[in-house]
């Protein structure tokens, strides 16, 4: 076992993370954890995996609820894909008789990549394989003073075959764990620990003066902005909404009155709220349109009472929009 791997494993025994997916080997419960954890910060996750284990405790159970049931206990988590892709998988996962128990078993459920498989792999099932995330780019990055880009083939390629040639077969869950955590509380992306690291006097980066600029990554694309005015229409206790379909933003999830042209007699409730996703920046316009006979609706959409808006899954964006104060009665400023 290198001295990294024998130092970062002590590391762990004192600072490593309780979380509650830790104290288990059920695969559906790290499994849960790590699709959860894509994207989202722990203490941001800790609440949703919380919620979806007390709602479904097993995979079966979470494999014959409905996909708008899953959607709606993930509203608020964002990247929604993940939401169906984890039904997906978890139907998968019974039809086949249980969790497979090989990376390329795992590497085969929907929404699993390399890095999600290697996780639940050896955290689950003890198999030799490394996990390499932006945690384990950081720390080998900056310890071995990488400078190829993390973001390219190249990068992830150097990176992935070094961790696996630095995981010792005997530990494979404490290493990976042990890592990551290293990369989330002491080897942080702004101000690491570098002053109580127990790396600090074979840490390439620290040595030669480059911690701030490792790991390297190339310039992403342009962040595009995109408007849209969404119109509630509120019609003797009923609204409309429809379901976003495949190909854009939010798929699956459900919004009220998307348009160009909006009722010259609808009230303007919110202008310009902006609402920032990862490769692009949103605007909002908000109005109410409150009619005493029902409107002609756009194909797709579908009348429902205001008060059961709720029980539909809606974007983080429309949930602002919607917020509802007192009885429902009437929009409250934000």
């Amino acid at each position: 076992m290198s001295d990294f791997a024998l130092i970062l494993l002590d590391w762990f025994r004192e600072n490593g993370r309780d979380l509650p997916w830790r104290q288990t080997r059920d695969p559906y419960a790290i499994w849960l954890s790590e699709i959860i954890l894509q994207q989202t910060q722990v203490k941001q996750g800790w609440d949703y995996w919380q919620r979806f284990i007390h709602r479904w405790p097993t995979v079966n159970d979470l494999a014959v609820a409905t996909e708008d049931e899953v959607l709606r206990e993930w509203q608020g988590l964002g990247y929604y894909s993940r939401a169906r892709n984890l039904h997906a998988a978890a139907r998968q996962i019974v039809a086949r008789g249980g969790f497979p128990n090989t990376i390329e078993g795992l590497r085969a459920l929907k929404g699993v990549g390399d890095y999600t498989a290697a996780a639940i792999g050896s955290i689950a099932f003890g198999l030799p394989a490394a996990v390499v995330d932006g945690n384990v780019y950081r720390v080998l990055s900056r310890y071995y003073g990488i400078a190829t880009p993390v973001n390219t083939t190249e990068g992830k390629r150097e990176i992935t075959a070094l961790a696996q040639s630095l995981l010792p077969t005997s530990h494979p869950s404490d290493f990976n764990q042990a890592i990551m955590d290293f990369g989330a509380i002491q080897c942080t992306p702004q101000s690491p620990c570098c002053d109580r690291c127990p790396l600090m006097d074979t840490c390439s980066a620290l040595r030669e003066g480059r911690v701030g600029e490792l790991p390297v990554k190339l310039r992403k694309l342009k962040v595009q902005e995109r408007r849209l005015t969404y119109v509630y229409i509120r019609c003797n206790g009923q609204t409309a909404i429809h379901r976003r379909p495949a190909g854009d933003i939010w798929q699956g999830l459900y919004e009220p009155w998307l348009t160009e042209k909006v009722p010259h007699d609808a009230l303007l409730l919110r202008r310009d709220i902006k609402h920032v996703l990862t490769h692009r920046i949103l605007y909002a316009d908000f109005y109410l349109w409150e009619v005493s006979e029902y409107p002609p609706l756009p194909e797709g959409y579908f009348w429902i009472p205001e008060a059961d808006i709720d029980n539909y899954a809606v974007p983080r964006l429309v949930e602002i929009l919607l917020h509802l104060k007192g009885d429902g009665d009437s929009f409250s400023p934000l």
